[in-house]
């Protein structure tokens, strides 16, 4: 098999990318890893007895005003944004579990959330696609240069297949190239070492929603907003729909990743009692309880990302900025300089690749 462009990953900026190919006319190959596109984007309903009470995000849920690059692909796909819930105060517990509800504060204030969910967008990119175009399941094991270009070895369930392109792009993690893909010739150490220098965005972190009968936080003047340094939720949101039939919160667990506190069968109690303590009696009791651990996704999250880490600085190191000149080329959130680490550093990224095929 033989294409233009090979893509590797079917995240937001896979898909942004195969996209834009798509309408320029150029043919491509699109391989994800997962069972599924999206990568580290993932909204579900979750509910008892068949129940719809989402979407929810279970990976990024924000983006901002101001960045031009999601706001265009919102625009282009028809989907609207709804402002973060920040009306009311804050609640706060201290290390030794004491709570007060008075903060007039809000943390993500101005923070604009995706109608519906953020995966709509994922969605509507794959359907800007032929039905065939995305090949799920298929894991690049191997990139080998040649005088054409590359050869892609792929995994699937099916056996294996080599496919033939003049360009290569990577949509996914530095670190994850430098885990999971051999290179012939070997990439340079300094390069190497780049790579695993980037943490991936987001990877040790895990994600938890209570999901209510109502958002019933708002009628006591609370925001949903929570700060906690004892846990095991460390930072608390609203995370109700647009016109919320029932009530969400979610958070950012503080656990390590890895430790027995942070499983799901102690984990998902343990922060249950928590919004009780902090939001009161109404949250002892949530319809259903969703919970995502990216540490435990190992095509998100390699052995080094399991500390969780704060927002780095990003942008594509010297060394693999100069493999562009032989047409393989990186896109992932990660390799943005201004917004890097969020959706619009995806589409940042992307943009940057598509100047130099």
């Amino acid at each position: 098999m033989q294409t233009e462009v090979f893509i590797a990953g079917a995240g937001i900026a896979g898909l942004s990318l195969a996209a834009s190919l798509q309408k320029r006319g150029i043919d491509y190959y699109l391989a994800e890893a997962r069972d599924r596109i999206g990568g580290r984007i993932l909204s579900v309903e979750s509910g008892e007895d068949g129940n719809t009470l989402g979407p929810t995000d279970l990976g990024p849920s924000w983006v901002w005003p101001g960045q031009g690059h999601i706001a265009a692909l919102l625009d282009d796909l028809g989907i609207g944004v709804f402002a973060q819930y920040s009306d009311g105060l804050l609640v706060y517990e201290d290390e030794l579990g004491h709570v007060r509800r008075d903060l007039d504060y809000s943390s993500m204030a101005g923070s604009l959330r995706i109608d519906g969910g953020i995966a709509r967008v994922t969605d509507g990119l794959a359907a800007i696609l032929p039905g065939a175009a995305i090949r799920l399941a298929h894991r690049v094991c191997a990139i080998r240069e040649d005088r054409d270009g590359y050869r892609i070895e792929v995994v699937h369930p099916g056996g294996e297949l080599e496919v033939a392109a003049r360009k290569v792009v990577l949509a996914i993690p530095p670190r994850l190239i430098a885990s999971l893909i051999d290179f012939e010739p070997a990439l340079p150490d300094t390069i190497v070492q780049e790579m695993n220098s980037i943490p991936t965005w987001m990877a040790g972190h895990a994600k938890l929603v209570a999901f209510y009968e109502k958002p019933f936080w708002r009628e006591q003047g609370l925001s949903g907003d929570g700060i906690s340094r004892r846990g095991p939720l460390m930072e608390i949101h609203d995370a109700c729909a647009s016109n919320p039939g029932h009530g969400a919160l979610f958070g950012f667990v503080g656990l390590a990743a890895g430790s027995a506190s942070r499983k799901p069968s102690r984990l998902i109690g343990d922060a249950v009692r928590q919004l009780e303590k902090m939001y009161g009696a109404a949250a002892a009791t949530p319809l259903d309880v969703v919970f995502k651990d990216w540490a435990e996704e190992k095509f998100t999250a390699t052995e080094a990302d399991q500390i969780i880490s704060q927002h780095p600085p990003y942008g594509t190191p010297p060394g693999m900025a100069t493999l562009a000149h032989k047409g393989l080329l990186f896109a992932s959130t990660e390799m943005a300089s201004q917004f890097g680490g969020f959706i619009e550093g995806a589409l940042e990224a992307v943009q940057d690749v598509l100047a130099r095929l």
